[in-house]
């Protein structure tokens, strides 16, 4: 399966999350064509603020395969990971990340900092960004766009 086959299962995970009031982000782990490991956002649910979608996926995959480390394993999320879970990629010694949309804010792929490019760090990982970014935009848009909707309606009653 091409890069977007597993990055349209990120989304699922991610309008996973959404209907689970949690920020629609939504990762997948991938080894050898072979769906490992599904993960969505769920740090409101599970009172967790470490449970992003892919430290989900991560412990998923990890679990599975019986070992924390995940060597050829893929990434797939829809949002450019955080400091935390690129940390936690590299830990887990993934041959390749891929994400969907950047992130201005907190992005450590490049929006903000780059951990992946760090020469210092004793593991590399291949990065791909942008794949499938405008539906993943599109959906975390459309996600704050209601919550900020709803926000107004309970401020306005």
């Amino acid at each position: 399966m091409p890069d977007a086959g597993f990055m349209q299962l990120a989304l699922d995970q991610a309008q996973h999350a959404w209907t689970q009031g949690e920020v629609p982000v939504g990762a997948v782990v991938v080894r050898d064509g072979e769906l490992i490991a599904v993960g969505y956002n769920q740090p409101i649910g599970r009172h967790d603020p470490t449970a992003h979608a892919e430290i989900v996926a991560l412990r998923a995959a990890a679990d599975k395969l019986g070992n924390y480390r995940l060597p050829g394993c893929e990434l797939y999320v829809t949002l450019e990971p955080c400091v935390m879970c690129a940390g936690a990629m590299m830990h887990a010694r993934l041959a390749r990340v891929v994400y969907g949309a950047a992130d201005p804010k907190t992005g450590a792929c490049g929006s903000v900092l780059n951990l992946f490019e760090q020469e210092e760090l004793n593991h590399h990982t291949e990065l791909l960004g942008g794949v499938m970014a405008d539906q993943a935009s599109a959906m975390l848009r459309g996600f704050f766009a209601e919550r900020r909707a709803a926000a107004r309606k309970v401020a306005g009653d």
